[in-house]
């Protein structure tokens, strides 16, 4: 008995050391250049180009995304909107429209129509980590996944997005986009 509680006791501390291990920290960017600023690159227009891939690694859906992005200061704090337009490949639509708000340096919330709750973002050097639930329709159901939503800066004008898609702790698939900053 003493042996298989102590056996149960490792193999519980072996879990927990693998998942804290097992994610990046946006701390860990906080050098790498160029340097992200939410309010000035989600500022004009940008153009996206993505895919959602299944678990498997093949393409379902292909997608563009025109952002119509803006700034104001609300009680002392930056305020985005950023207005989605998704055209998908199989002809659908969609629109988003998010708003950010920063809570403190690097830190900030997310609210969008379809997002349950609030968005959670981390920025740090040019890394940006967004946690959130999406409401998402699917076949006439709506399902709540769960998005790690990593975006980087590449240049002032380019930035690269990897999203993975969960629900239960289960892999469903990720999400690629390239934005422009026109």
């Amino acid at each position: 008995m003493k042996r298989s509680l102590s056996s149960f006791i490792l193999l519980i501390f072996c879990g927990l050391f693998l998942v804290s291990c097992s994610s990046p920290q946006v701390s860990q960017y906080a050098n790498e250049k160029p340097a992200l600023d939410l309010s000035e690159y989600f500022s004009g227009t940008i153009d996206a180009y993505g895919i959602f891939t299944d678990r498997n690694g093949e393409v379902k859906k292909r997608f563009t995304v025109l952002i119509k992005a803006s700034w104001t200061v609300v009680d002392g704090k930056k305020v985005g909107t950023l207005d989605e337009s998704f055209d998908y490949s199989d002809g659908t639509k969609q629109k988003r429209i998010w708003t950010l708000t920063e809570q403190s340096p690097g830190k900030f919330v997310g609210r969008a129509d379809d997002v349950v709750g609030n968005a959670q973002g981390d920025l740090a050097g040019n890394a940006l980590n967004w946690t959130y639930t999406l409401a998402l329709p699917v076949d006439g159901t709506i399902y709540h996944v769960q998005f790690n939503d990593w975006m980087y800066l590449v240049t002032p004008k380019v930035m690269l997005n990897k999203a993975k898609m969960s629900k239960f702790g289960i892999d469903l698939g990720e999400v690629t986009l390239s934005f422009y900053k026109r």
